[in-house]
């Protein structure tokens, strides 16, 4: 165990491998892992992971469908409130991006010896506070020794089965809405290289510490149809897209102008302040987007920047979608109308 002066020294970012991203694996090397997998799929299941969606959905009843996530990874912020807060909003995030409502979470643990038991009652703390913020109770976990703090959570939820919302049903003619700026990736490789301005910390943190509730609900009330939902996260969303546009065979075009960014984060990709993740993900889609003669690339990694809980992306038929925004407005939501989808080649062009 770290005396008091070495904790005090000690940053929880410089015992993760993977701060600024979610710590996913490389999604091309995951598809293929996934894709030799032999997998029975009863009648029951409604959704697992052939389309890459946010949670599994299993059918108990004509009237009830029981929905499950689980999502950790390691410290992408020093403060260990913060960070329990930011691994269990996002956790929680899958749930509402699947229409769904969340009815009680498991905390998932890795801690190593090194770090003061203190640390760890600092994480849980925080992730409680969100786990409370959106009103269902943590029932249990798991916990193991690790060389590298990690944390999150198992979450469950239910949904009615005929009003699953998946990131397969986008139609051509739908407007795309994203529900919370992009750069959280680049922004905390920032805060770890000690390059971050404070501003730019109060804001990642806000962005990562927001649930998608509000936004989930909104999506979910059927005030308005919603033929497409998922959360922007490790992959990006370029990555998110392109599993959207892939399911449902369409292409999108997307509105560079229209796109929200966290303030400071395009200088700091120009500067190189990326992390690994941001370059895979845009290593992994650049075969299906095209982007804008001449568009450097800092600014493709921002479209690919690896996102820890990211904003709600949507595809809402352009007849609603000033219902949609509307609401989501009343709803405290501050959501872009970041393009449309087409007809065409499953891919994405960058328009600007």
């Amino acid at each position: 165990m770290a005396d008091a002066k070495s904790v005090k020294r000690l940053r929880l970012t410089e015992l993760s491998h993977c701060a600024g991203c979610a710590a996913k694996l490389r999604a091309g090397d995951l598809a293929q892992l996934l894709g030799g997998l032999k997998s029975s799929r009863p009648p029951q299941a409604l959704v697992g992971f052939n389309t890459n969606d946010d949670a599994a959905v299993y059918r108990l009843s004509p009237g009830l469908a029981v929905v499950e996530t689980v999502d950790f990874f390691p410290p992408v912020v020093d403060d260990p409130f913060q960070f329990g807060a930011i691994a269990a909003a996002n956790a929680m995030s899958d749930i509402w991006a699947m229409g769904a409502k969340p009815l009680f979470a498991l905390n998932l643990v890795g801690f190593p010896d090194e770090l003061p038991k203190s640390v760890l009652a600092r994480i849980l703390e925080g992730g409680q506070s969100k786990v409370e913020e959106a009103g269902i109770p943590i029932l249990g976990g798991h916990s193991i020794r690790d060389p590298e703090p990690k944390y999150g959570l198992a979450v469950t939820g239910v949904v009615h089965p005929k009003k699953v919302l998946t990131n397969a049903g986008a139609k051509p003619g739908d407007l795309l809405l994203l529900t919370k700026p992009l750069g959280t990736g680049i922004a905390t490789t920032a805060i770890k290289r000690g390059v971050a301005s404070k501003q730019l910390q109060k804001n990642v943190i806000g962005v990562m510490t927001t649930l998608n509730r509000a936004a989930g609900e909104v999506f979910a009330s059927g005030r308005f149809k919603v033929n497409a939902l998922t959360d922007v996260t490790g992959y990006g969303l370029l990555g998110h897209l392109l599993e959207m546009m892939t399911a449902a065979k369409t292409r999108a075009a997307l509105d560079l102008e229209r796109v929200p960014l966290i303030a400071e984060v395009p200088s700091l990709a120009e500067a190189g302040v990326v992390p690994g993740g941001t370059k895979s993900n845009l290593e992994h889609v650049q075969k299906k987007v095209r982007f804008p003669k001449g568009l450097p690339e800092a600014i493709q990694w921002v479209l690919a920047d690896a996102q820890t809980n990211g904003g709600l992306l949507a595809c809402v038929p352009a007849k609603d979608a000033v219902k949609a925004l509307r609401a989501l407005d009343r709803a405290g939501v501050d959501a872009a109308l970041l393009g449309e989808v087409r007809a065409g080649r499953p891919g994405i062009d960058v328009i600007g």
